[in-house]
């Protein structure tokens, strides 16, 4: 279900926002707000379905009752529920670390779960895909030392980072970029060195009988269990008993007790090497995205007068000018202000061929200048231009939990504790039962416990999300997060609005017809009522009118009526422009009259313009289907997904457009009828509505997944669930082919991570394999799952728009 995204505005004893996700109709807005209206201290309970958030007070001061209690209560009802925060801001009084060392998203919840023990620490967020930690502390009860202690001891390196405007700042630096160390440089790195010239050591001596096999390998197997065994204490000292430590720990220390310390050794040696794998995945899918920093020039030309001179792009500021020349790359966002150039805007969205672009064009930094020279005005400083805000907003998406996941982690919770007491039932049952060895069933057993780690099962679905959201953004794709990025896949019905999104978004006059008076007089009180819209159909009356030669007179209380019409005075008449339905309804023009018919038959659309109560004439514009619309539609259809256009227009031309594309049309839809067609097409599956993000906000959020057409701008990183940042349609069934291709990875990641394990404990229970083979059931897995969701990465290369055919069978 789509998620929107608010702020608390409060702290305890205060107002809040928070965001719910999972209802689905209105009876689940009340059931929420039935639930808080029985906690004693919560009023002012509002839930608003459209949108999806939940406004409450709590008076937690006398009561005791918080939002934490709150957010319990939502979540045995079913739903999710998140403490909101900006997409593209820290909350305020968020006190932030860099964590390095999480190899796997189980360590962020050993994390999470470690500091949610300690007094005065709150709001935990801890994003693997980026490595931060952010939290809030109370001053009086916790300091970032205590947060800082707790992290260091269950094995990681962390640091307090500067308040978040100075970090996100630095996102706009390479040196934030290549902050990663090398894998031998890494504590575990430097460990599995000194692991690997003691076994070698060991082995070495063994061959030449100068040591016994149990005693050349112990050393290794201590130094192991030393490492891991302070680990696991630590976890479990956090709330974390059964952590994957845990389990190394025993298994080791049980091998030990028994005997077999060379395969203690290896087992150590060999998770070392698949937490070290899982690591470099994990910074291969964040460099999929934070290489496009890489693109943002250092310097810049900065103009000031007849003066230019090269300065850092940090120290520009809004409203300065720059100077790109052909061969540049452009260093901010900004308005050209002089001068043309084709721009190759690839790195924002994935569209290899260049646009020309001039005068008052908006580009945006990374892009290259391929011809001429341009003076770009600054809208936009560098922390915060369109790709440092992609960056953010992706990384953001990547710490969010897809269903998938959320489910995985609630069944690892369940699965590692039984698989634990499997492998106690292993040790003990055969010998207590069917006098079995003791030392053959302890050590299958033992093997049992290593079977057991979770770690390829967890990493399953969140590396594929990772590299999913990495490889849509950079073809221009920007999904904002794993449960749109799944729900995609399941999308049965498109819903694309008409203006801006099917077409063109740039409709031209072609028709001025007056019934009394000139057609310059009908165009330039149109225009006049106009002026005040930004309205597709308002822009091209007036850019005709001033095209045109025409003076356009000021306008007057002026008054739009929402998908009817624009009214206002005009040298003191009354002057009205509207869709012909509504001048029908006001009697002013039957709605059938022939003119207006035949203009619409031609796919044109038409208003009327009214003047002191009479029609004085017709207005027709006509809006060009994009040139890849037709295409996109094939591709949905061969994908199984039905495809329907919404729009407010009338009958008769939004049939010529649905004709000539090969659509479904619902026409004359006002805003409020646009939610009625989106509910109604949801009872047949899953929706998808692509609109602008402005005019179509309420459809896009009420739809099962929100895409908006941006082109870059705001609107599509800020609006709904995904954002095309290029202007195709295309990328519609891009986008639920990378879906589908992502649900296909997550289901052969856990069919590898459960089928591995599965052969390993027969092969164990039968005595065929031991404790090194059965970690390799972890760490085999381990790589095998990142190395098939890292193929991801691909999408949309050659040889895999090839298959696409096949995908639509996923």
């Amino acid at each position: 279900m789509n998620e929107i995204a608010a702020k608390a505005h409060g702290a305890s004893g205060g107002r809040f926002d928070l965001k719910v996700s999972g209802m689905d109709c209105p009876s689940c807005a009340a059931k929420v707000e039935t639930a808080l209206a029985r906690l004693e201290g919560i009023s002012d309970v509002r839930v608003n379905f459209a949108n999806q958030i939940l406004t409450f007070r709590a008076d937690s001061v006398h009561t005791g009752t918080d939002a934490a209690d709150v957010k319990a209560a939502i979540r045995k009802l079913g739903y999710g529920v998140e403490p909101l925060r900006d997409l593209t801001r820290t909350a305020p009084n968020q006190t932030q670390f860099r964590v390095t060392g999480m190899d796997c998203p189980t360590c962020a919840d050993k994390i999470a779960t470690a500091l949610e023990r300690i007094p005065g620490v709150t709001e935990i967020g801890v994003n693997f895909s980026t490595q931060i930690l952010s939290c809030k502390l109370d001053p009086a009860k916790a300091q970032p030392d205590a947060v800082a202690r707790t992290v260091k001891a269950l094995g990681y390196h962390i640091e307090l980072l500067p308040n978040a405007d100075q970090r996100r700042r630095r996102v706009g630096k390479r040196g934030e970029a290549s902050a990663e160390v090398a894998w031998w440089q890494s504590p575990k790195g430097r460990l599995l060195v000194v692991l690997i010239a003691l076994t070698a050591a060991a082995g070495l001596l063994s061959w030449a009988g100068l040591l016994s096999e149990q005693w050349g390998f112990l050393p290794t197997a201590l130094v192991g269990l030393g490492y891991f065994g302070r680990r696991a204490i630590a976890a479990a000292r956090a709330g974390t008993p059964f952590s994957i430590e845990t389990l190394v720990s025993l298994a080791t220390a049980g091998a030990v007790l028994i005997g077999a310390s060379s395969e203690a050794a290896i087992v150590n040696i060999l998770f070392l090497v698949g937490e070290l794998l899982e690591g470099l995945a994990a910074r291969r899918a964040r460099a999929g995205i934070r290489s496009l920093v890489s693109l943002l020039p250092r310097t810049a030309t900065l103009i000031e007068g007849e003066d230019r001179r090269e300065v850092p792009v940090e120290s520009l500021d809004v409203g300065q000018v720059v100077l790109a020349r052909p061969g540049d790359r452009i260093p901010v966002d900004g308005e050209i202000t002089q001068g043309a150039s084709g721009i190759d805007e690839s790195a924002v969205t994935g569209e290899s061929i260049p646009v020309n672009k001039g005068v008052g064009a908006q580009v945006f930094a990374g892009s290259v200048n391929t011809s001429g020279t341009i003076w770009i005005r600054i809208s936009r400083r560098v922390e915060d231009n369109t790709i440092s805000r992609i960056i953010h907003l992706v990384e953001e998406a990547q710490a969010t939990k897809a269903p998938t996941a959320r489910f995985i982690d609630r069944f690892s919770e369940i699965y590692t504790p039984l698989a634990v007491l499997g492998a106690a039932l292993v040790m003990v049952l055969p010998p207590l039962l069917f006098g079995g060895e003791w030392g053959t069933w302890i050590y299958r057993g033992l093997a049992v416990l290593l079977i057991a780690c979770p770690c390829a099962l967890v990493l399953s679905t969140p590396a594929a999300i990772a590299s999913a959201l990495a490889a849509g953004t950079r073809r221009g794709l920007l999904i904002k997060g794993g449960a749109a990025l799944e729900t995609m896949g399941h999308v049965r019905t498109v819903a694309f609005d008409k203006t801006g999104t099917l077409t063109a978004g740039k409709p031209i006059v072609t028709d001025i017809m007056a019934i009394t008076g000139t057609e310059e007089h009908l165009l330039a009180i149109a225009a006049a009522v106009e002026s005040g819209s930004n309205h597709p159909i308002a822009r091209a009356i007036i850019e005709r009118a001033v095209r045109s030669g025409i003076k356009v007179g000021e306008a007057s209380d002026i008054q739009a009526i929402a998908g009817k019409a624009v009214a206002g005075q005009v040298e003191s008449r009354p002057v009205l422009v509207a869709s012909p339905r509504h001048v029908a309804e006001l009697g002013h023009v039957p709605e059938n009259h022939p003119t207006i018919e035949a203009l619409e038959e031609l796919g044109k659309t038409v208003v009327v313009v009214v003047e002191d109560g009479r029609p004085v004439g017709f207005i027709a514009v006509r809006d060009e289907p994009r040139t890849d619309a037709q295409l996109a539609i094939n591709r949905l259809s061969r994908l199984g997904v039905h495809a329907v256009m919404l729009t407010g227009d009338n009958r008769r031309t939004g049939a010529a457009v649905a004709k000539a594309l090969g659509v479904d049309v619902r026409a004359e839809l006002l805003p409020d009828q646009k939610l009625a067609e989106i509910a109604r097409l949801k009872a047949g599956g899953p929706v998808a509505m692509v609109g602008d993000g402005i005019n179509d906000a309420p459809a896009l959020a009420a739809a099962d997944v929100g895409i908006a057409m941006g082109g870059g701008t705001d609107v599509a990183l800020e609006t709904a669930d995904a954002g095309l940042l290029h202007e195709r349609v295309e990328g519609v069934a891009d986008m639920i082919a990378l879906s589908r291709r992502t649900l296909a990875n997550i289901r052969q990641n856990v069919a590898i991570a459960l089928g591995l394990k599965a052969v390993l404990l027969i092969t164990t229970l039968i005595g065929v394999t031991g404790l090194w083979p059965a970690i390799m059931a972890d760490t085999g897995a381990t790589v095998l799952v990142t190395l098939n969701a890292l193929r991801l990465l691909r999408f949309g290369e050659p040889a895999h728009r090839a298959t696409t055919s096949l995908e639509a069978n996923s």
